[in-house]
């Protein structure tokens, strides 16, 4: 596995996080620059993506590289019977990085055991998506000036969200709260409520999503259903609209508190919502260029410089 591969976020340390969201600032502030010059990045999206694949090719296209690749898998030869190993080989003889969806869980790190070119994983099925966890972190700092010690509430589908899986280990260096708001079907899974458990993370779980919760709040992270996850449509259709925020429901919250998702939405955030001051997920969606081009040059081992801001260990 090449080391500078981003599989899950726990592939990162908390400086290395620190570091990215430094210079995913730097970014912000130069989004236009030449260090790709001669670099070809491949995005493979064997599962549709709007806003993390043209983010990333964006990014790479905005730092001077060249990027190649599908965004639809039945136009390759995966649909003749073409391996996964296959494909990654055959396209690691062309690339200087591969960034990667896939629906299935553990795609994105067997890829990096077949090899030596770095991977970032886009998306693997309902397990980590750790770029947009680094959008989201850019986030919520820009928009609460800190991380630690903040309230999160996470509402909708948490059992197969693969965004609210990576943002609760990332979360794990910096003291959250966390609310799962969720049916039974759709619970934070197991192994993520152990994971809070062993690193002294509190949380609570609530089947109602209650104006008492949403005003305790200091980031409310709406959630899709996702009808793809599924494989009984009845279970989806029983699910699909538990959980929708609108306008009304906001006006008791703290004034600090913003709304995000990772989106696309369908039901569960208003369109009366837009219109409020607290809604951040247009903005938060612009910030996964930052934070992408940030991750693509540590996978291509080219230093940024960095924003000098406090964002450092002792004063998240």
């Amino acid at each position: 596995m090449n080391s500078n591969s981003l599989v899950s976020i726990s592939d990162i340390s908390k400086e290395e996080i620190l570091q990215l969201l430094r210079q995913a600032s730097y970014f912000e502030a130069n989004p236009n620059q030449k260090i790709l010059d001669g670099k070809m990045v491949a995005t493979l999206f064997f599962e549709p993506s709007t806003r993390t694949r043209l983010s990333f090719e964006t990014a790479v296209n905005r730092l001077g590289g060249r990027v190649v690749g599908f965004s639809d898998a039945s136009t390759t030869s995966s649909s003749k019977g073409e391996t996964l190993k296959d494909t990654i080989k055959m396209v690691s003889n062309y690339v200087d990085l591969i960034i990667m969806r896939h629906y299935l869980e553990g795609a994105a790190r067997y890829a990096t055991e077949v090899t030596e070119t770095p991977i970032i994983n886009a998306g693997d099925g309902a397990n980590q998506h750790p770029s947009q966890t680094m959008l989201d972190l850019y986030s919520i700092y820009k928009t609460q000036g800190k991380l630690n010690n903040l309230t999160i509430t996470m509402v909708g589908d948490l059992k197969y969200g693969r965004t609210v899986h990576s943002l609760l280990m990332a979360m794990q260096y910096f003291n959250p709260t966390f609310n799962f708001v969720a049916c039974r079907e759709l619970r934070m899974p197991a192994e993520y409520r152990k994971f809070c458990l062993e690193h002294g993370i509190q949380y609570n779980e609530y089947t109602e999503f209650s104006p008492e919760v949403i005003n305790e709040s200091d980031i409310l992270y709406m959630t899709r259903v996702q009808r793809e996850r599924f494989t009984d449509i009845m279970e989806y259709e029983k699910v699909k609209n538990l959980y929708t925020l609108n306008a009304a429901m906001l006006d008791n919250s703290k004034p600090n508190l913003r709304v995000l998702h990772p989106l696309p939405r369908v039901n569960e955030i208003s369109q009366d919502v837009d219109n409020s001051p607290k809604a951040y997920y247009f903005e938060q969606a612009k910030n996964g260029l930052f934070a992408r081009q940030a991750i693509i040059c540590r996978a291509l081992g080219i230093q940024v410089p960095e924003i000098e801001q406090p964002l450092t260990s002792s004063n998240v």
